[in-house]
């Protein structure tokens, strides 16, 4: 289903917000005595998610009473529940909703954006109860681009829920043509063994024992203006090759295409705002199934990338690095002004942040302090972590320029993000994000699954970066 909105012409109840005081909740001035009887009498304290009915003298419901907690910057801690409002999108009776007040410190627009996130549901094999309370979209919001955001998100979430089955990267190629037919796009596709006459042999190896013939996605929209091409990992499912996973490790990869999936969302999002007319945007995607069979890929084969540099496989599951490294390299050779990979890449960004705070490389403090500040403001947080120049020793091998998968267990995300940083040097900025793309358990306006990571961080940020 596509994100929307209620009829601002249809019938509509109002919702106030509260926050908690400190003899009590800090009712608006407009509710009266009667309501604000009835809300103690309830235990209704404001706290964040509380909710009150009001009842009319009829016996139906007059409104809600939502509580929306402490302002967030007077704690000096993110708020638990990203989204305020999403919870209540999950919890009121249905019908049409309306923002009675705006307290001082609430932001009504990604109070809207939670709201529109409650409502996906992923319906394609299960049938999904639909969305029941409908929000009137709050004045002085933009509507437009909330519903843009949300499309975006809608878009990446059903490209990770779907399985493999489903979503190989023939599927994904579809989808990415889907998205070019949308909005004029240009769209390329290097497929089997093209990929080795135009010079894309790591995306090869890694693919080459797929059910699907690996390719590499190219797409280009239509603007002027500074280049920026982002790079999604598109590892449609990851057994971990000849190196194979363990079933229990195996059981989420079809999600192994999270990064894809978040640069066609963030593509999704940017051409319906009109932002691909100011810059020229390019979508780069090396879709592969990393699979056994008589032609897999071995652990000790030495590989040559597209930018020549030599590779050896220490381990076939560390296939995600080499098929972005040929995409990197072709994208480099154009020297955007700003270069973004995105990928589920490494375990051990998980192990440090937790599936929640996806870590984020870049070499220039301007360019990630604007991405960081704009995940904060945007609630869509990443954490900066470091090129880290003595650990580049640990991705050189004695018989090959890199490394895939350096021994020793420690730094493995940051060696994966100086093993990429090898395949860039033209494009003026670089950053690169390691993704999990998946809500392990459902919060407001987060269900269980695939989830968008960094694409709202990365869209607010783009004006600062580009000028």
């Amino acid at each position: 289903m596509s994100p929307r909105f209620a009829d601002p012409s249809a019938p509509s109840l109002p919702l106030w917000l509260v926050r908690p005081g400190e003899s009590g909740p800090a009712f608006p001035q407009d509710t009266g005595a009667a309501t604000r009887q009835w809300a103690m009498a309830q235990g209704f304290k404001g706290n964040a998610g509380q909710v009150c009915l009001l009842p009319a003298p009829d016996g139906t419901i007059s409104g809600a009473l939502y509580g929306i907690g402490p302002v967030a910057a007077a704690t000096g801690r993110p708020p638990r529940e990203r989204y305020l409002l999403a919870r209540a999108a999950e919890t009121l009776p249905s019908g049409n909703w309306r923002l009675a007040c705006q307290p001082d410190g609430f932001d009504a627009a990604l109070g809207a954006l939670g709201w529109l996130f409650a409502q996906y549901r992923f319906a394609r094999y299960k049938k999904a109860e639909p969305p029941s309370a409908w929000l009137v979209c709050p004045d002085n919001v933009d509507q437009t681009r909330l519903l843009a955001l949300a499309g975006g998100e809608f878009l990446a979430r059903d490209l990770i829920n779907t399985p493999t089955s489903d979503m190989g990267p023939a599927e994904l190629e579809q989808a990415a043509r889907d998205l070019a037919d949308r909005y004029s796009a240009e769209i390329s596709v290097t497929a089997g063994d093209q990929l080795l006459a135009q010079n894309f042999p790591m995306i090869h190896a890694v693919g080459r024992a797929g059910a699907q013939a690996p390719r590499l996605l190219d797409l280009r929209f239509p603007g002027d203006g500074p280049r920026v091409t982002l790079v999604g990992k598109g590892v449609c499912f990851d057994t971990g090759g000849l190196d194979i996973k363990p079933a229990a490790s195996m059981a989420l990869m079809k999600k192994d295409m999270g990064g894809a999936a978040n640069v066609l969302g963030l593509a999704e999002t940017m051409a319906r705002l009109g932002l691909t007319r100011d810059i020229r945007l390019r979508v780069l995607i090396p879709a592969v199934e990393n699979a056994i069979s008589s032609n897999a890929f071995r652990p000790g084969d030495i590989l040559t990338s597209r930018k020549g540099l030599t590779v050896e496989v220490n381990n076939t599951d560390a296939e995600g690095r080499l098929v972005l490294a040929d995409a990197l390299a072709l994208a480099d050779e154009e020297a955007p002004e700003l270069l973004i990979s995105m990928a589920t890449l490494t375990g051990a960004a998980r192990v440090a942040l937790g599936p929640d705070l996806p870590p984020f490389f870049c070499d220039d403090d301007r360019v990630a302090a604007a991405l960081q500040a704009s995940g904060r403001d945007h609630a869509d947080p990443i954490w900066r972590m470091p090129f880290w120049e003595p650990y580049e020793s640990m991705i050189e091998p004695a018989i090959a320029d890199l490394d895939n998968a350096p021994g020793g267990g420690f730094a493995g995300a940051i060696t994966a993000a100086l093993f990429l940083r090898r395949f860039t040097g033209r494009a003026r900025h670089y950053a690169h994000f390691d993704i999990y793309g998946w809500q392990p358990s459902a919060a407001p306006g987060r269900p269980k699954g695939g989830a968008g990571q960094g694409m709202r961080a990365i869209l607010n940020a783009l004006p600062g970066i580009l000028t």
